[in-house]
């Protein structure tokens, strides 16, 4: 059996995703005190951590840190897409970007698009997806972050394989 890259029965394979489709992967809040304490943990820029100084600069608050956005993006992708699918790894991103800057209670809307699909030359077995991914903050309609990434998936099994 070919599991889900959260480890449940997989329902969706390579062939069952094809160039052209989106994903909707919800929404998420900005949670202060998460933002803060991976800032203090993983990025502890001023602008991340110093909420007076923050305050006074143009900013006029402290900024989520990107690699934060980058892994509130990752858990919508293993909430909507991993959580049903086939993956098996990802061999790497093309682009990481960030566009605006990220505040405490923003909403995010996440969405990602499969750009190109392949049959895999390094995983025999697997189809490549190129896929992009944004985040979009919904009070200004504004891009925040964006990815183009390969993820590999298994194919199908043949009907008496596992």
């Amino acid at each position: 059996m070919i599991v889900s890259g959260t480890g449940v029965p997989a329902e969706l394979f390579f062939e069952d995703i094809p160039a052209g489709q989106v994903f909707d992967l919800g929404t998420t809040v900005i949670d202060r005190d998460e933002m803060l304490a991976f800032a203090r943990r993983f990025d502890p820029q001023w602008y991340h951590v110093d909420e007076e100084a923050a305050r006074r600069s143009p900013l006029g608050d402290v900024i989520a840190s990107g690699f934060f956005t980058a892994s509130l993006f990752m858990r919508a992708y293993a909430d909507h897409v991993l959580a049903r699918a086939a993956a098996n790894a990802s061999p790497g991103m093309e682009e990481l970007r960030w566009f605006a800057p990220v505040y405490a209670g923003d909403v995010l809307r996440g969405s990602l698009e499969v750009l190109a699909a392949s049959e895999s030359t390094a995983r025999p077995g697997n189809g490549t997806l190129q896929l992009r991914a944004t985040l979009t903050r919904e009070s200004d309609g504004k891009i925040v972050f964006a990815t183009t990434f390969r993820g590999w998936f298994h194919r199908r099994p043949v009907a008496g394989e596992s």
